[in-house]
């Protein structure tokens, strides 16, 4: 494809249209019960498969105690699960050009699964790890194909809303299925937690099989289409800004709990109600920015990445300005649990014609972001102090969002209406 991915000449068509090129052979529109049901199941993927990536901060300990090694050790297993995820994101399509998108999600699921018995059974700290890495090449491959699989099963002007019920499943996996887990790792042990995310997930396996359509490869994807996505104007620059965004809020996220502990007269239950209202907050920000997003994307481009960095710099300045920080985490919550929503519809308005090499670009930069935004977040908490590494967190935040905003032309900007 040589057409330029941000022409907007094609925006009307897009408003009309699905938002991906159906390649031949690919099903009709959906009913709205139909394309309904098939959401709900990818809803059910995103939850299992992000619960099973969280799981090992809530049990490290145990897990740690068991296996006979540091706790630092058992959490470089969400580092490896995020580096396998990267790669496979900019890898899969490449690999299985031809094949069904249905057939893969599915075979992706089962990968999970294996992963979450291996763990399960983990002997040693390297079987553990290596299980984990089987983890992260589902996440990434089903990341990519999600939104290439939601495009096509609703028109263009519903993108947006699509994705929320498709994200609604990380969310409540935070929110939910983590400290869910961790009570059952009380009650049971932890070696049992893997053991239910594997039974979920394989019921999510057989629920995509069942109420997914087939689901052809979208026009744009391989090596060559990847490389034209990364040189077309803004491409690039906005996935530089999105790792920006992503990182300075990992860079806050991950050490947020001694940022809270900061909070004058702050114990453990405070910090757990804080939490908890970072976790309702994205809940809502979730549905109610996939709501708005398809309408007003230009808007919320900007907007939302303020409101993490606001969220992030009054949490950093706890000790001086406490009476910020309820609000704060329940607007920092509200913003980043709907930040995905916005990305993912940004892309396929800046790549209509190559949404499948796009997705993957978007869950490379997410994952890139976790691993520098953590890695750096600890440098700063480390030299310069959690206030100070928060404020710098939030000015990358910030700059991320006006960068990204700088590459969606007018006419892309919301869609069915110019803004």
């Amino acid at each position: 494809m040589t057409t330029n991915p941000i022409d907007t000449t094609a925006a009307p068509a897009a408003a009309t249209t699905t938002a991906t090129t159906a390649a031949p052979g690919a099903p009709g529109p959906l009913s709205r019960r139909r394309a309904a049901l098939a959401l709900a199941t990818m809803f059910l993927g995103s939850f299992s498969l992000v619960t099973a990536e969280f799981l090992p901060p809530g049990v490290l300990t145990p897990v740690a105690q068991d296996l006979g090694v540091t706790e630092g050790v058992v959490g470089l297993s969400v580092s490896a699960t995020a580096l396998t995820a990267l790669l496979t994101a900019l890898v899969l399509g490449s690999l299985f050009p031809r094949t069904d998108r249905r057939t893969l999600l599915v075979v992706l699921a089962l990968g999970a699964v294996a992963s979450n018995v291996l763990v399960a059974l983990a002997p040693s700290i390297g079987v553990l790890m290596a299980a984990r890495l089987l983890l992260g090449a589902a996440l990434g491959g089903y990341w990519s194909m999600s939104l290439v699989i939601a495009t096509q099963l609703v028109p263009a002007d519903r993108v947006g809303r699509a994705m929320m019920v498709v994200n609604a499943g990380t969310t409540v996996a935070t929110v939910a299925g983590v400290p869910l887990g961790v009570i059952l790792s009380a009650a049971a042990g932890w070696r049992v937690v893997f053991v239910a995310a594997a039974v979920i997930t394989v019921v999510t396996a057989v629920a995509m099989r069942v109420a997914l359509p087939p689901v052809a490869p979208t026009p744009g994807i391989g090596w060559s289409a990847t490389g034209r996505a990364l040189r077309s104007p803004g491409v690039g620059v906005g996935l530089v800004a999105i790792v920006a965004v992503i990182g300075g809020h990992f860079a806050g996220y991950t050490y947020v709990r001694p940022a809270l502990s900061l909070l004058p007269g702050s114990d453990v239950g405070t910090v757990a109600v804080l939490l908890a209202l970072f976790g309702v907050g994205g809940l809502v920000g979730n549905f109610a920015i996939g709501a708005l997003v398809d309408r007003h994307l230009a808007v919320l481009l900007l907007a939302v990445p303020v409101a993490i960095g606001a969220g992030v710099a009054a949490v950093g300045l706890a000790s001086a300005l406490p009476l910020l920080v309820y609000p704060a985490v329940i607007v920092w919550g509200a913003a980043f649990g709907g930040v995905l929503n916005v990305v993912q519809v940004w892309i396929t308005r800046v790549m209509p014609g190559q949404v499948e090499a796009g997705s993957g670009l978007v869950v490379a930069a997410f994952q890139t972001a976790i691993i520098l935004g953590s890695a750096v977040g600890g440098l700063g908490v480390d030299s310069v102090g959690v206030g100070r590494t928060y404020l710098v967190a939030a000015v990358a935040v910030v700059a991320g969002g006006v960068l990204v905003r700088s590459t969606l032309s007018r006419r892309y900007s919301d869609g069915v209406a110019p803004v």
